[in-house]
């Protein structure tokens, strides 16, 4: 069954070499007791730690079965120690952090047994000798005697074919080892039992055959075997622990060392603890940045501008990144089309117009049509009859669904025009204006102002043709306007409306707002009035009279008909949506306008909403990201930690490395031990950070909702970035036990045998 051919086994250093086994060559049969005998230092130990497969030899073979073990890798060796030897240690090496049946059941676990055979093997073996009422114990809690009952339980609860026994009764006094030695002969009668000691008596007493060792040389042996060829084809079962045994072992140590556990999380969790405030904050504002942008801005409408620019967070870091010129003798011309704020030119045309009038209703609560401000000529009887540019008056249109219209204005005076001619005031949140408006309006400046010297009041919006004058040269304002204000278009102010949240400013500004259908009654007027009709004809300006210069902005023919009413093709177009989704749905829409044009023919929006909310986003997440780089340094300096405490943990359990070494564990598994701790360490330091995070977030949260007026939930810890955190911490305490997992894995099981717990 088992041969030993010439084995030696030497020791050497760089100026040392010592042969601790000197041509060694025993046989021993499949059922036999033997006793190796002789004095300390004649290398009995270093002998049965080759028979147990936990050192290796310099020379010779150990025949198993008939198979040479001259070419076994080192996970063949850790199959043979767990399924053929079962070793029994004069220190008993039990694993103290866990119960004696799980002691126990190591050898099992390492096979590969199911739970339920596992544990009902254990449980035999644990009657047999007489410990079936401690096996919940730990090992601390067990005399020197029973501790020794519970090795010899593990040694054979694989049933193996070798049992070796290291001085077993070395540390029992005399009455309890022969109880000892008694369990032994009882249960080893289907085994190959050895015996190393040091004491013939014993030898002489329990043993079948004694062989004795003497400078690494066996100088007798009682009853030399002859072993028979066998037909059996040793291939002993593969180990491995599961990742369930390893996280078992590692939880029982660190609940061992439960203060030095929970200091070690609550350090580990400091560096959870800052990056998870940090996205607590970036997300509480994230969505706060949303939730204003699909409830309040996205009332905001897409407009369409003869002019369009986009200034986003992108522009703005080019406009800073630019780098100016030192101060010299020179200027230096730009090409507007490529200036730090790209300013784009849309040709509205009435194709474009006739696509945008053709969009479902669906799509969008409102839309409306602006033109040139000042085709308007807008009059009013203060101090007598003047003409007032409707700039000063902030004059705009009204959206076209009124229903849209007051979910962002209420009335609080008069009411919402019905007829094209009648003109609604706006006024801010505090129910201010500007007092130039006013003026404008020929109503008095006073400290405040009843409703009733507004509501009512009349302005005008003259025609052409009473509003100028041909003198045979070029086309003038009328210097009497009385007869262009009375022939006019009388204008009537009806309703007084207040914005109802912060957006409201942004789609209407204080200032008259009017009804869209006054504009078919202005062109209906100015289409077809002298002066339109005089520059439709005309090549050069019929207001100045003088050829158009290319020097001068805007001194173009088509301006100079928009000014007068003479073009129909509005100036810009405000589309609302309801909401959020509704507005990306009009974006599809318009986008498609778009495909297979020229890029000169294609039309582009401006969604000022969403620029605003991508700065602001932008800011907040740059903003985050430095702040999670500074939170990132304690996760380094922890993750460091984690390593070093590792560390001593591997040389804390130095001795438990070799224990499972023994009952077969590979070095892969040990490994797996240890990364099971940190694991575990990162895993509770993940929890225990997302935990108290989510705690600071209630007071943190009340003194940035008192900072930051109209927000609420500002620090808020998404379950994403929470289990992301987890996830993190678990990752870098692995990365960080990596290494002292590889030293422990790479222990000599002898030498950590031989350290003291």
């Amino acid at each position: 069954m088992l041969e030993l051919r010439n084995i030696v086994k030497i020791y050497e250093t760089d100026n040392f070499r010592q042969a601790a086994l000197d041509g060694v060559t025993l046989s021993f049969k499949r059922k036999e007791i033997v006793a190796i005998l002789g004095p300390s230092g004649c290398g009995k130990t270093t002998l049965l730690n080759i028979i147990g497969g936990l050192d290796r030899y310099t020379s010779g073979d150990l025949i198993i079965n008939g198979k040479s073990t001259k070419n076994f890798k080192d996970s063949d060796w850790d199959s043979y120690r767990n399924n053929s030897v079962g070793f029994v240690f004069q220190s008993y090496n039990l694993i103290n952090h866990i119960s004696v049946i799980d002691n126990v059941e190591m050898a099992l676990t390492l096979s590969g047994v199911s739970v339920r055979e596992k544990r009902t093997a254990a449980i035999h073996v644990l009657e047999r000798v007489g410990l079936k009422d401690h096996m919940y114990k730990l090992p601390s809690q067990l005399s020197g005697g029973q501790k020794q009952r519970v090795a010899i339980a593990r040694a054979i609860v694989n049933n193996p074919d070798i049992i070796l026994m290291d001085e077993p009764t070395g540390a029992l006094d005399s009455k309890t080892s022969v109880q000892i030695l008694d369990l032994i002969k009882e249960i080893s009668k289907d085994n190959l039992v050895l015996i190393v000691t040091h004491n013939p008596t014993l030898a002489e007493e329990y043993s079948d055959r004694i062989v004795k060792l003497y400078d690494g040389k066996v100088i007798d042996d009682s009853k030399p075997a002859l072993i028979e060829p066998s037909s059996l084809v040793y291939s002993p079962k593969k180990t491995a622990m599961s990742f369930w045994t390893a996280l078992k072992l590692s939880f029982n140590n660190l609940k061992t060392k439960l203060i030095r556990s929970l200091i070690t999380t609550l350090a580990a969790s400091i560096g959870i603890i800052g990056v998870a405030l940090v996205l607590s904050i970036s997300n509480g504002f994230g969505n706060q940045v949303d939730k204003l942008q699909k409830e309040s801005l996205s009332g905001m409408p897409l407009t369409v501008s003869q002019y369009s620019f986009n200034f986003d967070m992108q522009t703005f870091q080019n406009m800073q990144n630019q780098e100016s010129p030192e101060p010299n003798d020179f200027v230096y011309p730009y090409d507007p089309a490529s200036s730090r704020i790209p300013i784009r030119e849309n040709k509205i045309t009435a194709d474009y117009i006739d696509y945008i009038r053709a969009m479902d209703s669906s799509l969008y609560q409102s839309i409306s049509f602006g033109y040139d401000a000042s085709m308007f000529n807008l009059l009013t009887n203060y101090s007598g009859v003047k003409a007032v540019d409707a700039e000063d008056l902030n004059w705009s249109v009204l959206p076209s669904s009124t229903e849209y219209l007051l979910t962002q204005f209420e009335i609080i005076s008069g009411e919402m025009p019905k007829e094209a001619t009648d003109v609604v005031l706006i006024v801010d949140e505090q129910h201010r204006i500007n007092q130039n408006i006013l003026l404008d309006l020929g109503i008095p400046v006073l400290e405040q102002i009843e409703y009733s010297s507004i509501i009512g009041k009349e302005l005008a919006s003259a025609r052409n043709n009473d509003f100028y004058t041909y003198d045979g040269a070029k086309y003038q304002v009328v210097s009497d306007l009385t007869t262009a204000y009375n022939a006019g278009i009388k204008l009537e102010i009806v309703g007084i409306l207040r914005g109802t949240n912060q957006v409201s400013s942004l789609l209407l500004g204080e200032g008259i707002a009017y009804d869209s259908r006054l504009n078919d009654l202005v062109f209906s007027q100015s289409l077809t009035s002298n002066i339109v009709l005089a520059q439709q004809a005309a090549d050069t300006n019929v207001k100045t009279g003088l050829a158009f210069n290319p020097f001068v902005f805007g001194d173009t023919k088509e301006n100079t008909l928009k000014s007068i009413g003479g073009l129909e093709i509005p100036d810009n177009i405000s589309i609302y949506a309801g909401d959020f989704n509704q507005k990306e749905e009009l974006k599809e829409y318009l986008n498609a306008y778009n495909t297979d044009k020229e890029e000169i023919d294609q039309i582009v929006y401006s969604d000022l909403a969403e620029q605003f909310t991508g700065i602001m986003s932008s800011l907040v997440n740059g903003i985050s990201i430095v702040l999670i780089a500074f939170a990132a340094i304690s996760l380094v300096v922890s993750s460091i930690m984690i390593g070093i405490i590792t560390y001593v943990s591997v040389l804390e359990r130095t001795k438990e490395i070799g224990v499972l070494r023994s009952l077969g564990a590979r070095k892969k598994d040990i490994t797996r031990v240890f990364n099971a701790e940190t694991m575990m360490i990162g895993f509770a330091a993940g929890v225990f950070g997302v935990v108290v995070t989510a705690l600071l977030n209630i007071p943190l949260d009340q003194y940035l909702t008192s900072a930051v007026q109209n927000m609420e939930n500002i620090a808020d810890l998404s379950p994403t970035h929470a289990i992301l955190l987890v996830v993190v911490s678990v990752i870098l305490t692995l990365i960080s036990g990596l290494i002292p997992a590889s030293i422990a894995a790479k222990k000599d099981p002898v030498e950590a045998l031989r350290v003291e717990s």
